[in-house]
């Protein structure tokens, strides 16, 4: 990979943090089920290790949703590519997402399956950026807050590049 990386959170830093997130919603979800909904393609790293971490009954469910396409800004138009099969009513959903910036995806989902019924829906996500906040969204479980950076790795992706790396990375000159 050539392209000039700046690496945030290297692999342990990650998994003391998913742990530390995994073991407070054990916590506060302990004799309840839960179902974990994984906002695609960006959480799917981090959904899958928080789950293996998890102590309690999960389910787990997808939804592919996009603001971004190819860019590196958001598009504030969201999209979505494919919905949860779960019926979620009477269920404690957990939506977790790898990165949150101005929150306006989150707040389109958390709109969208509050009108499912729920008993429950919060809000777990890997990276804040909270500076690009323009959504009013409470994050209930957040692991670190980041700059205004665009990052990849873990999950996370440029042009669907570097998804793979065990690590979270700026990423320079993504013009």
């Amino acid at each position: 990979m050539d392209d000039p990386l700046n690496i945030l959170f290297d692999e342990q830093a990650i998994e003391q943090k998913v742990s530390e997130l995994a073991g407070q919603i054990s916590h506060d979800y302990a004799g309840k089920e839960l179902v974990l909904v994984c906002i695609l393609k960006g959480a799917a790293i981090f959904a899958a290790d928080l789950s293996r971490h998890l102590t309690i009954p999960v389910g787990l469910d997808f939804v592919h949703v996009s603001s971004y396409g190819s860019a590196t800004v958001s598009s504030r138009t969201i999209t979505v590519k494919k919905d949860i099969d779960m019926d979620i009513r009477g269920k404690n959903v957990l939506l977790v997402d790898g990165i949150i910036d101005t929150g306006d995806t989150m707040q389109y989902l958390l709109e969208q399956y509050r009108k499912r019924g729920p008993a429950s829906i919060k809000v777990a996500v890997l990276l804040d950026k909270h500076s690009r906040r323009t959504a009013d969204v409470r994050l209930d479980y957040r692991g670190f807050e980041i700059p205004d950076e665009f990052v990849v790795g873990y999950g996370m992706d440029c042009g669907e590049k570097y998804r793979n790396l065990p690590y979270i990375a700026t990423l320079k000159n993504t013009e």
